[in-house]
């Protein structure tokens, strides 16, 4: 039987292999619950920009929402700005009225909804809209 750490992928990155034996060793020279140092958690972030948020925190064995707190803080350029989110999103109806009818609602954590009620067979790209939504600063 496999167990879950050989089934999983190797590391990509060399980057993210360097950064994960420095944070490794800051760990055994260091009391658990200690503050990780500035300079770690500044590699971890500019790491998250340019991999990803999830295969980053993973990798270093970090907090995916306290890497994405920073990342955000940082302004990095993966982090999506607040103004850079649209209020309104048009979509154009379908020209077949004889579809059915159907209501798509996305929520948030932060209980902020959307609700997406769409006639006809034109259907719009659900997975951006929702991307755009869960970025947004609501």
């Amino acid at each position: 039987m496999i167990s879950a750490k050989q089934s999983q992928s190797p590391i990509v990155s060399d980057q993210i292999e360097r950064v994960r034996q420095r944070l490794d060793a800051w760990r055994k020279a260091h009391k658990p619950r200690s503050r990780i140092p500035k300079r770690l958690l500044n590699s971890a972030v500019r790491l998250a920009g340019q991999y990803g948020l999830n295969k980053t925190a993973k990798a270093l064995h970090l907090d995916y929402y306290d890497l994405k707190k920073r990342l955000d803080t940082a302004g990095h350029p993966a982090a999506v700005s607040h103004e850079a989110a649209p209020s309104f999103i048009e979509l154009v109806p379908g020209t077949s009225p004889a579809f059915p009818e159907c209501l798509i609602e996305f929520e948030a954590r932060s209980r902020a909804k959307m609700r997406i009620h769409l006639k006809g067979a034109a259907l719009p790209d659900l997975t951006t809209l929702g991307s755009m939504f869960w970025r947004a600063k609501l």
